[in-house]
């Protein structure tokens, strides 16, 4: 299922990985990891779902996702 939920990918030079951390989530500051960005993203993706499951099974509410502000952005 595609949740619509934020995820923060970077790259850590002393783990030489890329690391995902997901706002929604706060339970952690680093949720998992991949060696290409790609890799990090489905592996994101993956915890996400996880997290949803989990969440649903426990009968607790889901996290409001966070929405980009309606106005556009302005680039320089």
């Amino acid at each position: 299922m595609n949740y619509h939920y934020s995820m923060v990918i970077q790259w850590s030079e002393e783990d030489r990985l890329f690391l995902v951390h997901l706002p929604e989530f706060p339970w952690q500051q680093f949720h998992t990891h991949g060696r290409t960005y790609e890799e990090a993203a489905k592996n994101g993706q993956e915890v996400i779902e996880t997290f949803v499951e989990m969440l649903k099974e426990e009968n607790k509410p889901l996290p409001e996702p966070r929405m980009l502000p309606k106005k556009p952005l302005q680039v320089a």
